[in-house]
């Protein structure tokens, strides 16, 4: 699928229904390559987190594996199995009060911890509950427009797999607790193009379920398609595209890295240049810099949903292990591969979605 530049989700069960699933991946080995491909991606962009690509290049040249010691994923893995645990209690019948009292369950009335390694809208989002405040007042603070929301949303698109109309729904009742505006509609995107991808969409598929999801005169929506388009083209080298993406996505001078419509833009334009190439997408995304465990860690969803769990490299996946609660303490222990086995298609689940 071909875009051009100039290029609210409704109940579930309405809009286009995809097509049958291709031949390829298990859902179950779709569902593993979504949320190992998450924490894969999150742990490799972690030590490039908030860099210019001339800093990367100047530390370690090119990032091509990890280049920590001792890997580990961020509060974007964290908060990743935080949601999945939520849906897989609740299913389609989650409520924003359902949310909210998780937050205060699992994190907000807990007092452990320093709550470290926290984006911004999680601690404004954390504040306001703590003062009492309720959804979607709690998100109300200067950073409802993260990308704390995108960073989660691939539980929801391994849960709703093949609808991604119910992926946004679901998606936007996490978000409403914590985003707003465009930060929801960066969750949005990704829980869609997860959910594309889990019916076997390939690029094109995953990219047009994404925007088919948000407003289109969005920032999140013109962000997207700027990344595509631009990933699109021929370059003489990967620096070089990888220059013109970032180009094309980021506001200059803008102090923070964390905006949805620039994360979901860098991520969706690094999964396009790779063309759903589960390794090229994470380090392509990693290398550009910014917010890059982040951007990698979407990327690496949407990749590891189309190719499944047999595309990420095997000494990636082994580095992934049980989550240390450095952000959550309450998710400490738990693995992202046992939550993609509660979510996964096929399973008896809440909600009526099987």
């Amino acid at each position: 699928m071909e875009l051009t530049a100039d290029s609210p989700p409704g109940p579930a069960g309405h809009g286009p229904a995809l097509p049958p699933p291709a031949a390829g991946p298990s859902p179950r080995e779709r569902a593993y390559g979504a949320l190992l491909g998450l924490a894969v991606g999150d742990a490799l962009g972690a030590p490039a987190e908030n860099l210019r690509p001339s800093e990367i290049r100047r530390r370690w040249g090119r990032i091509e594996g990890f280049v920590a010691d001792d890997p580990a994923g961020t509060d974007d893995t964290e908060y990743a199995i935080f949601s999945g645990l939520l849906l897989a209690r609740h299913g389609s019948e989650l409520t924003v009060a359902q949310v909210e009292a998780a937050w205060h369950h699992w994190i907000a009335d807990l007092d452990e911890g320093p709550f470290r390694g926290a984006g911004f809208s999680e601690r404004g989002t954390l504040e306001n509950l703590r003062r009492g405040l309720a959804a979607p007042i709690s998100a109300q603070h200067r950073h409802a427009w993260s990308d704390g929301l995108a960073m989660r949303a691939a539980p929801f698109g391994v849960y709703a797999a093949g609808r991604p109309l119910e992926a946004a729904r679901l998606v936007a009742i996490d978000g409403t607790v914590s985003h707003d505006g465009e930060g929801i509609y960066g969750g949005q995107a990704v829980a869609a193009g997860v959910a594309a991808a889990m019916a076997g969409a390939g690029p094109a598929g995953v990219i047009g379920a994404a925007l088919s999801v948000i407003p289109m005169d969005s920032w999140t929506a013109r962000s997207l398609r700027r990344g595509v388009v631009t990933a699109q083209r021929d370059y003489p080298d990967v620096l070089t595209m990888e220059r013109a993406v970032r180009s094309s996505v980021v506001i200059g001078g803008y102090p923070w890295t964390d905006l949805a419509p620039e994360a979901v833009g860098l991520a969706f334009g690094a999964f396009t240049a790779a063309r759903g190439d589960f390794r090229t997408s994470v380090l392509t995304a990693v290398n550009m810099g910014r917010d890059a465990d982040t951007t990698a860690a979407v990327a690496g969803a949407l990749a590891g949903a189309v190719s499944g769990v047999g595309a990420i490299p095997p000494e990636w996946a082994a580095a992934i292990g049980p989550v240390r609660g450095s952000c959550l303490p309450a998710m400490r222990g738990h693995h992202v591969l046992d939550v993609a086995d509660l979510l996964a298609p096929g399973e008896d689940r809440p909600g009526g979605a099987s």
